[in-house]
């Protein structure tokens, strides 16, 4: 050091301590936070999105190439996220919480469990950081019909036989229909089931909204025949998608039946 100073004494007389300090190059520590500080800028601008903090971290993507807009049905947007770890398949709703999605995502594993039709699998659902909620599941890319309708009706015996309910008739969680409510509490009688919890209850909502108590007063006089109807009837509880209609039918590239958008309980 003594060597430096003396030739930088030499060959500058004027130059000052203080100069020369001030020229040197800053420490590296210096550096550090400024990154540390850009990583927390990153981490923060992450937990805005929800949906993309995921992809990028439990999703093992490490890049999102590009979003766009697929339909969604009547109740909720959808889009597809492209990443380098593949495609997912997302719904948003900016005015429902989560538990309708929770719902969904339930009755997608139950059924994806049984290893018989192919559904998407879920992945993830959570709250938006405006309101609202939002479900990450696999993309499954379609094909140009909703393929061979014998083959769906097998799949759908496999995926019954696979899901034998011990538990009664009902599911693990309320869920929606649409986004009507569905009540899915467990109850040993199907008929009881089926008169209090789906047609009782909708009988229930149109009192409510519409004041019909006449369809009502007729829906009771059902209900209260249905015993006699089904008297020595043996029902097995198994696995219902629940809301199964041609919107929520398809299939995929080879043609395989898929079906989505549940409303699952056990019947």
């Amino acid at each position: 050091m003594a060597a430096n100073v003396a030739l930088l004494s030499a060959s500058s007389p004027s130059t000052s301590a203080s100069s020369i300090l001030r020229r040197r190059p800053r420490p590296r520590r210096s550096a550090c936070p400024r990154r540390a500080a850009s990583r927390l800028s990153v981490v923060a601008a992450m937990s805005d999105d929800p949906i993309k903090e995921w992809i990028l971290t439990e999703g093992k993507a490490t890049q999102i190439t590009g979003t766009s807009s697929i339909g969604g049905g009547c109740i909720n947007a959808a889009q597809r996220y492209d990443t380098d770890a593949g495609s997912f398949f997302v719904k948003t709703n900016r005015r429902i919480g989560p538990a309708m999605f929770e719902g969904e995502a339930l009755g997608l594993k139950a059924m994806y469990d049984t290893k018989s039709i192919r559904v998407p699998l879920p992945y993830k659902v959570g709250s938006l950081p405006t309101g609202g909620s939002f479900i990450i599941m696999e993309y499954i890319q379609f094909g140009r019909s909703r393929g061979d309708q014998s083959a769906l009706g097998r799949k759908l015996v496999e995926m019954h036989k696979a899901a034998k309910s011990d538990k009664g008739y009902g599911f693990y969680v309320e869920n929606t229909i649409g986004s009507t409510p569905q009540i899915n509490t467990w109850t040993a009688d199907w008929i009881e089931f089926y008169s209090k919890h789906r047609l009782g209850y909708q009988l229930k909502l149109i009192s409510q909204r519409f004041g019909d108590s006449a369809i009502y007063e007729k829906g009771q006089q059902l209900i209260e025949k249905m015993h006699p109807l089904f008297d020595g009837a043996v029902i097995e509880p198994c696995l219902l998608h629940g809301d199964l209609w041609s919107g929520n039918i398809s299939a995929d590239t080879n043609g395989d039946p898929v079906i989505l958008d549940p409303a699952c309980y056990c019947m």
